[in-house]
């Protein structure tokens, strides 16, 4: 089974620039979109009733802002397949940002964290707060016994080799010392970042900022991610970044998984 997980920074933009192409030549089973910036109204038809793929929203009540989805191809699973939106804690409803889905013995989430701003305590409040109920979450299920997926733009870069500049953005949200210890804090409660299983190089990013040609010069930060349970990891063939695919300022990134 391959995932695939992409922050496409408006799902309508994102069909204008390619995006069924993309789709259509994927081997993917499932697809999960963070900030796709859509209201339940504007949601484009072909992806609402798509032949190949049925898909999974979970919106923000404020129109062109956050949510979250999930494309599943269809007849791709032989297990039992449920979609719920949130993660249990009403506080982040409104903004959309998390899909829980379960698929025979594992659960897949599919989340959009927020993000933080370091002259706006409240909102860098908020993402800390989303952080730790998440990890908390994954910890509840690990201690049921259940594996976990958990994918999606962090918003976090977690070591320096994870970002072109760590010297010079020390203090800026995204790489703040608090934020990054929740990182830590996912691997603690068992989880493990698949892609660096397999690459402890530096230099591999899924983000860049339209300013200065970044994506040209590969000026970037690595804040999208695969994180698994431990127990899943012999099943894991293999996670990678696909910075050559366009039309978002974020690139996606999959994960192979043995035996789903």
């Amino acid at each position: 089974m391959r995932i695939v997980t992409w922050n496409v920074n408006g799902i309508r933009s994102i069909l204008e620039r390619g995006f069924l192409d993309w789709l259509g030549g994927e081997t993917a089973d499932i697809v999960c979109l963070q900030e796709v910036k859509s209201a339940p109204g504007q949601l484009p038809a072909v992806l609402r009733a798509h032949p190949e793929w049925r898909a999974h929203w979970h919106l923000a009540e404020k129109p062109g802002y956050s949510g979250t989805a999930l494309l599943v191809r269809k007849g791709s699973l032989a297990q039992p397949f449920w979609v719920e939106p949130g993660f249990g804690h009403p506080r982040y409803a409104a903004e959309g940002r998390t899909l829980v889905a379960e698929l025979g013995d594992l659960l897949l989430v599919c989340a959009y964290f927020p993000k933080g701003y370091e002259d706006d305590p409240d909102r860098l409040a908020y993402k800390l707060d989303y952080t730790r109920d998440m990890v908390a979450w994954v910890s509840a299920r690990h201690a049921e016994g259940r594996a976990v997926v958990l994918c999606g733009d962090f918003n976090i870069a977690h070591r320096e080799l994870d970002l072109a500049h760590p010297r010079e953005n020390r203090r800026t949200s995204g790489f703040l010392p608090q934020e990054r210890a929740l990182v830590d804090g996912f691997l603690a409660a068992g989880m493990v970042d698949a892609f660096r299983e397999g690459c402890a190089e530096g230099g591999h990013y899924t983000w860049w900022s339209h300013r200065a040609a970044a994506r040209e010069r590969n000026l970037g930060w690595r804040i999208d991610y695969f994180l698994v349970s431990r127990p899943l990891l012999p099943r894991v063939r293999g996670s990678h970044i696909h910075p050559e695919v366009q039309g978002s300022d974020h690139c996606p990134v999959s994960l192979d998984l043995h035996g789903i």
